[in-house]
């Protein structure tokens, strides 16, 4: 039997309440994005990409839909007799709460760690945009002969958008000596991808020792507590990357992808992001529709005007209808000569007749699941 060298974890719900408007019907990961794709794609693609077969993914609550959405595991190729994708529930023994933090949560599937015959243990969350080869991570953790390698990313921190940052400071070897949370740095700052590599058997310890003690948290009772004592070194990815922690960063990573820069640096032809595939009609186009710098997916209904929008599958723009800089989920349907700009409409929602809605690029308006306007 092949041996799996590499067990990956995803968190499916570790940053919630960052995005209460977006989270309160499902997960964290289960997020629609791009017009197609949900949050956990990209960690759950950057894995399989990376050789990791062997992959199981974290749940707390509302996960219903990312159940939906996962299956099987089949479009990612996980759906395997050996390894491939398992969905771990919140309560892993019988005697295990609801977990506070992502230790306690590594706690409830420790029997599922063990069972693992892999060397290292790679953790995702899924508020990260990006596409990173985990191959190279790992790599670099054991040339540093490290005990954890944290991936971290150089970016402008948005002003009131850093509660659930994590910031580093390395000395002049990568090596971690000092580390900042929930930090409000200003200007660009080395901030943690929420992507860790460590070995199997260090975490197994980790979590044990931890849980005798009552912590939970992962940068403050690891990272943080343990910077002088475990060699900890950071790995810089310099590929494409945004955090999602504010309904205006994933306003902005969704309009990133109206850049054929960033949509290049992103999707990228020998590592592709992969999502469930559904069975579509191509979209429709009215003879006196205009469609201008837009992603528009299969079902779609265009009979109106459409700028600078991304829109799911399934929607409807009426005549006279006009849609600018605007997220429109799944099955929304935009009766004629409405009017949106600066919009991000939940899945199955209706804006009637002759509506007027506006909101502005750094505080987009937001309209909740299945509402109608």
């Amino acid at each position: 039997m092949r041996k799996i060298e590499t067990l990956g974890i995803i968190f499916s719900n570790m940053h919630d309440d960052m995005i209460p408007e977006l989270t309160s019907p499902r997960t964290m990961g289960s997020i629609p994005f791009g017009g197609r794709y949900r949050l956990i794609d990209f960690a759950l693609s950057n894995m399989v990409n990376s050789g990791i077969s062997d992959i199981g993914v974290v749940t707390k609550s509302n996960y219903q839909s990312l159940i939906d959405h996962l299956g099987s595991g089949r479009e990612w190729d996980l759906s395997r007799k050996q390894g491939g994708l398992s969905l771990l529930p919140p309560f892993g023994r019988a005697s295990a709460g609801m977990y506070r933090g992502r230790l306690e949560a590594l706690a409830g599937i420790l029997n599922f760690i063990k069972h693992s015959q892999a060397e290292y243990v790679v953790m995702a969350d899924c508020d990260i945009i990006t596409n990173i080869d985990f191959r190279k991570v790992i790599a670099y953790h054991k040339e540093k002969n490290a005990d954890i390698t944290v991936a971290y990313s150089n970016y402008e921190i948005i002003k009131d958008s850093g509660m659930d940052s994590t910031v580093f400071e390395m000395n002049e070897d990568n090596r971690v000596i000092d580390i900042a949370l929930n930090a409000q740095h200003p200007g660009n700052a080395d901030v943690y991808m929420n992507y860790t590599v460590i070995r199997k058997k260090l975490l197994e310890d980790l979590i044990e020792q931890t849980a005798s003690r009552d912590l939970y948290s992962f940068r403050k009772h690891i990272l943080l507590a343990c910077k002088d004592t475990l060699n900890i070194y950071a790995y810089e990815h310099e590929g494409y990357c945004r955090r999602i922690n504010s309904i205006q960063d994933y306003y902005l990573a969704n309009m990133d992808l109206l850049n054929v820069e960033s949509r290049g640096r992103l999707f990228l032809k020998d590592r592709p992001i992969y999502t469930k595939v559904r069975d579509e009609v191509p979209a429709t186009y009215g003879l006196d529709s205009f469609v201008s710098n837009s992603l528009i997916a299969d079902g779609c209904v265009i009979e109106g005007h459409v700028e600078n929008s991304i829109l799911f599958r399934g929607v409807q723009v009426g005549k006279g209808a006009v849609v600018k800089n605007s997220i429109i989920m799944q099955a929304g349907v935009i009766c004629g000569d409405a009017n949106l700009d600066y919009i991000i409409a939940d899945k199955d929602c209706m804006i009637k007749e002759g509506r007027m809605l506006m909101g502005f690029n750094t505080y987009p308006m937001f309209i909740a699941k299945g509402s109608v306007v």
